[in-house]
């Protein structure tokens, strides 16, 4: 089974993606489910959160950085000849352009500044693909902060280029050797830091999970994705809205931010999910990592392992709020194999000069495939971001290909 919902009419707009409700929530989602340690920690972000977001200094100061040193806004690319061949309009968001090579660097930045605005000198950070590792490490070196990223040796093994990045960026690197040693393991392993140390240290986790308020801010640090793909999409689009706006979803904060852009239009959502790391497709309630969702579970209740050839999917749930989307019918969640995702990658290389992340051409095979079954209908237009460039993937394609 691949899909959750049933394709049908798009739901009607409807207000969705503003502030979480009542103790952090996003329906039944969400929450602060953390150590008694970390309550007061999670408290003080989210009150140092509201205010700075309130604050048009601090919000200037964040879109300055964004545009000098991360490169936006990013341009909207027509994927001209991959449209002629799938009968679709297909533009990329393209993500993979920012300085660092994906969006990671957006939600990094304004968590920096934040960390900065509270006092702490130490951002800790978890990384699956290396790529919010990278950004982190970035972050830190520009404000003059320490960067402590916690990685999975599994995904050290395969993304070497990042770690050695990291590094030369002034982070330290410390490798995770428990469970799948992957990307779950790493953001255990953060959490477990920052307990010990929430006096000088902020948590700058990555994706749009974890305790209240993290989901929400991560959200809106990357809703500047949906928002300039929104008035890109109405200067290149004759209808303004797209039909279909597509991202590849692991926790996912890129696509968070895609949609945030779009909620509130007719535009259907689709977040595309690793076979082997299904949450919103396939998980069930539960908790973890401090908030309560959608996860892979065995029959006894325990977290199962996920798997993608994506690190950055590698993760075996999905974000409270991608979970509220599905249960109101205002995302679909599909998935996606490994071998698509792979001759995805090699199709738009080969038609578009352009080389993306594993996770990205997720989004892609869904596009692919749809386009070629019908459910995209000819001369639908369909808005894809395209969220980090495959430099980091390169050894793993060669051994493939």
């Amino acid at each position: 089974m691949r899909d959750v919902l049933t394709w049908g009419e798009a739901a009607p707009p409807d207000g969705t993606m503003g502030a979480p409700g009542a103790r952090g929530r996003f329906g039944a989602y969400g929450g602060r489910y953390a150590p008694e340690s970390l309550v007061e920690a999670c408290r003080e972000v989210g009150e140092a959160f509201r205010e700075a977001w309130a604050d048009p200094g601090f919000r200037g100061a964040l879109a300055r950085l964004l545009g000098v040193h991360a490169g936006r806004p990013t341009p909207l690319t027509p994927a001209l000849r991959l449209s002629d061949e799938l009968g679709v309009r297909l533009c990329l968001k393209r993500e993979d352009l920012t300085h660092t090579g994906s969006h990671k660097i957006n939600n990094v930045l304004g968590q920096a500044l934040l960390a900065v605005r509270m006092g702490r000198r130490r951002l800790i950070a978890e990384t699956g693909a290396g790529q919010h590792g990278v950004a982190t490490a970035t972050a830190a070196a520009l404000l003059g902060l320490e960067a402590t990223v916690f990685m999975g040796e599994r995904d050290i093994e395969r993304q070497a280029l990042n770690v050695f990045r990291m590094r030369m960026l002034g982070a330290e690197v410390i490798p995770v050797t428990s469970g799948s040693r992957t990307l779950k393991d790493a953001t255990s392993e953060a959490m477990r830091a920052w307990v010990g140390a929430t006096g000088d240290s902020h948590y700058c986790i990555g994706s749009v999970v974890g305790p209240d308020p993290y989901p929400w801010m991560v959200r809106e640090f990357q809703r500047v994705i949906g928002d300039e793909a929104r008035a890109q999409c109405a200067a290149e689009l004759r209808t303004g809205v797209p039909d279909h706006v597509v991202a590849c979803v692991g926790g996912g904060s890129n696509a968070a931010g895609t949609f945030a852009g779009f909620a509130d239009t007719a535009a259907r959502l689709v977040g595309v999910e690793a076979e082997g790391g299904a949450g919103a497709a396939r998980g069930r309630l539960g908790v973890l990592h401090g908030c309560r969702s959608l996860f892979l579970q065995d029959g006894d209740g325990q977290i199962t392992q996920a798997h993608s050839i994506a690190p950055g999917l590698d993760y075996p749930g999905v974000g409270p709020e991608h979970a509220h989307l599905r249960d109101l019918g205002r995302a679909r969640y599909v998935t996606v194999t490994d071998d698509e995702a792979v001759a995805a990658a090699v199709r738009l290389a080969r038609t578009e000069g352009i080389l993306p992340a594993l996770e990205s051409a997720h989004a892609l095979a869904w596009v692919i495939r749809a386009a070629g079954d019908g459910e995209l209908p000819a001369g639908s237009t369909v808005l894809m971001t395209l969220s980090g460039r495959g430099d980091k993937d390169v050894s793993t394609l060669k051994e493939l290909l």
